[in-house]
C-alpha cells in the first residue's frame, strides 16, 4: 500500500504544470573547481562562499575565484562570521580574511590548539554561537573561543552525524544514542526515541520547546507529550520513499529539502508540497549536498555537479517545456477560465488556476499563429486555416491556409477581417456561427500585420513598406492601393492604439496623420528605444487595460494612461531579449489576473511576471582588485582604499569590480571611465573588468558604476592614482633639455645661416651659369634662325638662277628656231634685217651678265674658288664651269653659248685638260665638289 500510494503521488505530482522561480546554474567550468559543493555561506558584503572539493570558492556576482584548500584536501564546510570565513577540511580547520589587496589569506586554527586531531578527521559542520565558533567532525566537536583562542572539545565513541543550532544552543546526534545538547562545555541527552537513534537526523527546526525534526528516511517529526511522532501535514509518506540529504527552513518559515536523487523539494510552512525541482526542470544535477538562503532570500544549492541559485521571491516565474511537449509559444489567451497556448505544434489548454498539465486540442496539430477573443468567441489562426475554440474543442470555420491575424471591423459586428498568406479575407456571422464570406479582391500580398481605419486597411510589409488600401463599403474589392516605401524595415510592425494607427520600425514609432495622409514620428513612443536598442516592431495592444506593449533589446515596455488627465506613461520591464527567449516578430503577452500578473510566451514554454513588482532594489558596487605592472615590472595587487603612486614603468592596470546581486533575469552591466585620459563613460557592458596598457605619466581617477535592470548603482567607486614621470622627464633634466635645446637652436641657427649663405652663393652661381647657358643657347638659336634664313635665301636665289638660266635657254632656243624658219624663206632680202637683229641678240652679253649676277647671288664663292685653284682659266672656261655647276646638259650649254653641242663637247674636253683631270674623273662631279 505504501508503494502504491507513492506511485499515485508521483503520478499526480508529475501532472502538475509548474511555473517555477528562475534558476541559475554554474558548472565546474564556470567556477574552475571540482564537481561537489558541500556547504555555502555569505558575507556581510553579500559575497557567496562555497566549500568545494578543491577548495574555497568566492563569488561576487561577476566572477568566481578559487582558493585551493590549505592542505590540498576536500573542503567540507564553510561559515562566515564577521570578517572571517571559517572552513573545515581533512585534518584542518581555520579561517580566511580579506587583505587590503582584495584577496583572501588563510590562518590555521587546528595547528595552534593544544588538542591533537583524531586520525582521518574531517570537519563537516561549522556553527557560530555568540563568541564561539563550533567545528564538528564525525568523532568530535571543537568549541573555539574567538576572544581568547581557547578550544574545548566534546568527544564521543559513537559517530556524530550532524550538528544543529536551536535557540542559541548547539545540538548534535550520536547514532544509536539520540540527540544531545551542549551546555557549559558538556553534552546532555535530550531525545532518545528510536527514530533519532536509528535514522539520521538532517536538521532540527523550530524551538527547543516545540522542535521539528527532519530525518533522512522518514520525513518530519514533532514533539507531542514528550514523544516524537510523525509531523501532521507533512508528506512523510512521499519523503520516506526518497533519500534526503539536507534541509533548510527559510525566513518565511517554509522549507527547502535537498535529496540524493530527486532534486529539490519546496514545502510550505504547513508542510504542503508546493513543487519539486529536478534536472528535468532546470537543475544541473539531482543530488543536493547543501542549501543556503542569502540576504535577498535567494536559495543556493551545492550540488553533486555544480552550483545553482533560485530567485524564490522573483516577480518572474518560468514554465520550461524541457521535454518539448508544447514547443514554442506563438500565441496565448485567457478564455472562459482556461489558459490557451498556441505553439508551433498545435493548440493546448488547461484550467487557469489548475496545477494539472496542458492538454492538446485535437485537430489543431501544426503551427498556430494567433489567438483572438472577439465578441466572446475565441478564434485560432492556424497554418491550416481558422478555428473557433470552445473548451477542449476547435471547430474549423475556414480552410484558407495561413491565418496570421483576425480583427473586428468597426461598425460591422457581423463581419471580421483576417490576414492570410495570400491577402485579406472577410468572415461573416450567420445563425450564430462564423463562416468565410469572401476574399477582398485586388490585393494578394501576405497580410501578417494589418489595421483598419474607416474604409481603409493598412498592411505592413517589412520588405515593401506600408500598403494603404481603400476598399468598398462591403469590403469586397480594393478600389485603390498606395504604398509608402519610405518606411520599411526588418521586423517592422503596425498596430492601433487609442484610435491611432501606429507603425514601429528601427528608426522609431510613427503615427498616421489623417489630414496629411502620411505617417509622422510620435514624440513620446519613439523615446522608448533607440535604433541600437531596436529588436522588434511587434505592437501588442491590451484593450482591456488600455496598454500598448513594445519589445526592445533591454526591456519590455508598455504605455498606459495614468492620472486624472489620462496622460500616457511608459514603464519598462527589465527583461532582456536573451532572458525572455522569445520568438522574434511573434512576441505575445496575456493578462492572467487583475493583480498585474502577465504571461509572456517563449521558445520553450512561458514566463509569468508581476508588473507591480519588477523594480530593482537599490544596490552598491565595489572594486574587487586592482593590478598593476609593466613591461619591466611584475604584476602586483594594490590597496583599493588608498591613493596610488607609481613609477613610470608601472603603467599597466587591470581593474575588476562587482555588484553582489543575484538575479537570473536581471543581468548586471557596467560602465567606467578613466579621468585624465577620457572623461566620457564607456558603453554598458557585462564585462566586469577593464585593462589599461601603457598609460602616460599623469594624474588619473578611475570610476565605475553599474546598472541592474533600469536601476543605477547607488555609489560610484573610484580609485585615484598617479604615474610618475620617467627619469628622462625629471625637472633637472627638463631644464637641461631646455638649455640644450636653446644652445642647439643657436648652433643650428648659425649652421643654417652658413648653409643658406652657401646655398645662396651656389644659387647665384647656378643662375649665372644658367643665364650664360641661356645666352649661348639664344645665340645658337639666332645663328640657327639666320642659317635657316640664309638657306632659305639660297634656295630662293637658286630658284631664281634656275629660272633665269631656263629663261635664257628658252629665249635663245626660240630665236634660233625663228632664225631657222626665216632662213627657209626664198626672199632673203626681205628677212635679212630680222636675221641680223636675231644674230645681234644672240651675240650680246646681256644674257651672260644676267646669268652671272644670278649665279653669284646663289653661289658667290664658286667662281672665286675656281679662279683661285685654276688661275689660267679663261672667261669662257669660267662660264662653262658655271654652267656645269648648274648640272646643265651639253645641249642646254650650247644654247647659252650659241654654239653647237659638238663645240660644247670640245670645250669640255679642253676644260678637263686645263683642270688636269684624269680620264676616270668625272668633270661635272669635280665641278660640283668645289
Amino acid at each position: 500500500m505504501k508503494y502504491i500510494s507513492f506511485c499515485f503521488f508521483l503520478l499526480t505530482f508529475g501532472l502538475i504544470s509548474q511555473e517555477l522561480p528562475p534558476i541559475q546554474n554554474f558548472y565546474p567550468n564556470d567556477y574552475h573547481g571540482e564537481n561537489q559543493n558541500w556547504a555555502i555561506s555569505q558575507s556581510a558584503e553579500k559575497l557567496i562562499y562555497v566549500a568545494n572539493s578543491k577548495g574555497l570558492l568566492e563569488y561576487n556576482g561577476a566572477s568566481w575565484k578559487l582558493y585551493p584548500s590549505p592542505n590540498e584536501t576536500i573542503m567540507r564546510s564553510v561559515k562566515v562570521v564577521g570578517d572571517r570565513i571559517y572552513t573545515g577540511c581533512f585534518m584542518e580547520f581555520g579561517y580566511w580574511q580579506k587583505t587590503v589587496w582584495g584577496t583572501l589569506e588563510y590562518t590555521s586554527l587546528s595547528r595552534d590548539i593544544n588538542v591533537a586531531l583524531i586520525e582521518d578527521e574531517e570537519f563537516w559542520t561549522i556553527i557560530n554561537v555568540e563568541d564561539y565558533v563550533v567545528f564538528q567532525s564525525l568523532r568530535r566537536i571543537y568549541i573555539y573561543n574567538v576572544n581568547n583562542g581557547n578550544v574545548n572539545t566534546v568527544d564521543t565513541k559513537n559517530s556524530i552525524t550532524k550538528m544543529y543550532q536551536l535557540d542559541g544552543s548547539i545540538y548534535f546526534q550520536r547514532m544509536g544514542k539520540g540527540i544531545f545538547k551542549i551546555e557549559s562545555g558538556k553534552d546532555f541527552l535530550i531525545f532518545e526515541d528510536d527514530i533519532v537513534k536509528d535514522d539520521e537526523v538532517l536538521q532540527v527546526f523550530g524551538s527547543a520547546a516545540n522542535p521539528l525534526i527532519l530525518t533522512r528516511n522518514n520525513g518530519f517529526y514533532s514533539l507531542e507529550n514528550n514523544t516524537l511522532v510523525a509531523a501532521a501535514g507533512f508528506p512523510n509518506e512521499y519523503l520516506s520513499n526518497i533519500s534526503l540529504y539536507t534541509g533548510l527552513q527559510l525566513k518565511d518559515s517554509s522549507f527547502m529539502l535537498g535529496s540524493i536523487s530527486e532534486g529539490l523539494l519546496y514545502l510550505a510552512e504547513n508542510g504542503e508540497l508546493r513543487y519539486q525541482i529536478d534536472q528535468d526542470k532546470g537543475l544541473s544535477n539531482n543530488t543536493v549536498l547543501s542549501l543556503f538562503e542569502d540576504m535577498d532570500s535567494n536559495i543556493w544549492l551545492g550540488l553533486d555537479h555544480g552550483i545553482s541559485y533560485i530567485n524564490i521571491d522573483s516577480p518572474y516565474k518560468v514554465f520550461n517545456d524541457t521535454k518539448g511537449i508544447l514547443g514554442s509559444v506563438y500565441a496565448s489567451a485567457i478564455y472562459n477560465g482556461n489558459l490557451y497556448l498556441g505553439t508551433n505544434q498545435g493548440l493546448y489548454y488547461k484550467a487557469l488556476d489548475s496545477t494539472k498539465g496542458f492538454r492538446f486540442i485535437r485537430g489543431t496539430q501544426g503551427q498556430v499563429w494567433c489567438l483572438e477573443e472577439i465578441g466572446h468567441t475565441l478564434f485560432c489562426g492556424h497554418n491550416s486555416g481558422t478555428f473557433e475554440v470552445s473548451g477542449n474543442r476547435a471547430n474549423k470555420i475556414s480552410n484558407i491556409q495561413g491565418t496570421w491575424k483576425i480583427a473586428e471591423l468597426s461598425g460591422k459586428p457581423d463581419l471580421l477581417l483576417q490576414g492570410n498568406y495570400d491577402g485579406l479575407y472577410v468572415l461573416e456571422k450567420s445563425n450564430n456561427s462564423w463562416r468565410l464570406k469572401n476574399k477582398i479582391g485586388g490585393f494578394n500580398n501576405s497580410s501578417k500585420y494589418f489595421e483598419t481605419l474607416d474604409n481603409h486597411i493598412f498592411v505592413s510589409h517589412e520588405y515593401n513598406g506600408v500598403f494603404k488600401l481603400e476598399v468598398d463599403e462591403a469590403f469586397f474589392q480594393v478600389k485603390s492601393v498606395t504604398i509608402d516605401t519610405m518606411i520599411k524595415g526588418s521586423n517592422s510592425g503596425i498596430g492601433k492604439y487609442q484610435g491611432d494607427v501606429l507603425y514601429a520600425y528601427k528608426e522609431g514609432i510613427l503615427k498616421y496623420d489623417e489630414s496629411s495622409g502620411g505617417f509622422s514620428r510620435d514624440s513620446l513612443l519613439s523615446l522608448i528605444y533607440t535604433p541600437d536598442e531596436y529588436e522588434s516592431g511587434k505592437l501588442l495592444v491590451d484593450d482591456e487595460d488600455n496598454k500598448l506593449w513594445i519589445f526592445n533589446k533591454s526591456n519590455i515596455s508598455f504605455s498606459a494612461p495614468v492620472g486624472l488627465t489620462n496622460t500616457s506613461r511608459v514603464k519598462n520591464i527589465p527583461l532582456t531579449k536573451e532572458e525572455r527567449d522569445g520568438i522574434l516578430g511573434y512576441e505575445n503577452i496575456s493578462k492572467l489576473n487583475d493583480n498585474g500578473l502577465y504571461l509572456l510566451g517563449k521558445t520553450s514554454g512561458y514566463i509569468t511576471f508581476d508588473i507591480n513588482n519588477t523594480e530593482t532594489s537599490d544596490f552598491e558596487l565595489s572594486l574587487s582588485t586592482i593590478e598593476t605592472g609593466g613591461i619591466t615590472t611584475d604584476i602586483r595587487l594594490l590597496d583599493t582604499r588608498t591613493k596610488g603612486d607609481f613609477d613610470s614603468d608601472e603603467n599597466d592596470f587591470r581593474f575588476t569590480f562587482y555588484a553582489p546581486e543575484y538575479n537570473k533575469y536581471l543581468s548586471t552591466q557596467y560602465q567606467y571611465r578613466l579621468k585624465g585620459m577620457d572623461d566620457s563613460w564607456s558603453d554598458w557592458s557585462e564585462q566586469a573588468e577593464v585593462i589599461y596598457e601603457n598609460l602616460p605619466f599623469g594624474d588619473y581617477v578611475f570610476e565605475v558604476r553599474a546598472k541592474i535592470g533600469n536601476t543605477i548603482s547607488q555609489n560610484t567607486p573610484s580609485y585615484t592614482f598617479k604615474i610618475a614621470k620617467p627619469w628622462y622627464f625629471s625637472n633637472a633634466l627638463v631644464v637641461l633639455y631646455i638649455v640644450g635645446v636653446l644652445l642647439f637652436s643657436v648652433f643650428m641657427h648659425n649652421v643654417y645661416k652658413q648653409y643658406y649663405k652657401k646655398q645662396r652663393l651656389k644659387l647665384i652661381e647656378k643662375n649665372r651659369q644658367e643665364l650664360e647657358l641661356a645666352q649661348v643657347q639664344n645665340e645658337r638659336e639666332i645663328i640657327r634662325i639666320k642659317n635657316e634664313q640664309l638657306e632659305q635665301e639660297n634656295k630662293s636665289k637658286s630658284k631664281e638662277l634656275a629660272a633665269s638660266t631656263m629663261s635664257i635657254i628658252k629665249k635663245n632656243e626660240l630665236l634660233t628656231m625663228i632664225k631657222e624658219e626665216l632662213n627657209i624663206i626664198e626672199d632673203k632680202e626681205l628677212v635679212k634685217p630680222v636675221i641680223k637683229v636675231i644674230d645681234k641678240s644672240l651675240r650680246q652679253n646681256d644674257d651672260w651678265e644676267l646669268f652671272q649676277e644670278a649665279f653669284n647671288n646663289a653661289d658667290s664663292e664658286f667662281l672665286k674658288n675656281v679662279k683661285r685653284l685654276h688661275p689660267d682659266l679663261s672667261p669662257n672656261d669660267l662660264k662653262l664651269c658655271a654652267y656645269l655647276r648648274l648640272n646643265l646638259s651639253s645641249k642646254e650649254i650650247a644654247q647659252l653659248l650659241h654654239i653647237s653641242p659638238r663645240s660644247v663637247e670640245i670645250k669640255r674636253y679642253r676644260l678637263r685638260k686645263k683642270l688636269d683631270l684624269k680620264h676616270e674623273d668625272n668633270l661635272v662631279n669635280y665641278i660640283l665638289g668645289l
